[in-house]
């Protein structure tokens, strides 16, 4: 009985260390590079779970993609970009512009897109993140990639709370 419950404590404590050990494989680098794509990814998941339905298909002019359109580019980009830091073949093909076109659908995309890139990271170590790729016809670091990704999300987010404002709603970022 006696070792019986040391091996029960030595496999809790193996349990709870854990997590420890698999986020002590990413180092300072890909640590900051995935806190500012926490931020994205937690802004813009917000805001698609906090717009009504018949705002998806707002746009302020013709000219521009309404809300629904930039969250599934959104969504989209997201297997783009991380297929290549993690030097893998991009795992989707469909076109959320065209394919996702409710509040559901889009959610669904953005919410598969994040678990993407959330995998990517999970798997990226600081010297893994310096590995070149070829990404839009040039040579940048994995990591360089995954830092693209987050200022794309950004961007795109930065028309989101543009819209939200001329809707009168106080976008996530800002309550």
């Amino acid at each position: 009985m006696h070792m019986t419950k040391r091996t029960l404590a030595a496999a809790i404590a193996l349990l709870l260390s854990y997590p420890f050990a698999v986020s002590a494989q990413a180092g300072p680098v890909v640590r900051s590079l995935q806190g500012l794509n926490d931020i994205t990814t937690t802004n813009i998941s917000a805001t698609a779970e906090m717009l009504d339905e018949a705002l998806f298909s707002f746009r302020p002019t013709e000219e521009v993609r309404s809300m629904g359109e930039l969250l599934a580019h959104i969504a989209g980009a997201q297997y783009s970009f991380c297929s290549v830091a993690a030097g893998e073949d991009n795992p989707n093909s469909e076109n959320f512009e065209q394919s996702a076109t409710t509040k559901a659908q889009i959610n669904a995309a953005l919410d598969g897109g994040f678990a993407y890139c959330t995998r990517v990271y999970a798997g990226m170590t600081d010297a893994a993140s310096t590995g070149m790729v070829s990404f839009f016809g040039d040579d940048m670091t994995k990591s360089g990639v995954l830092a693209f990704n987050s200022m794309h999300n950004y961007e795109h987010y930065g028309n989101l709370v543009t819209y939200m404002r001329l809707n009168g709603i106080v976008p996530p970022s800002s309550r």
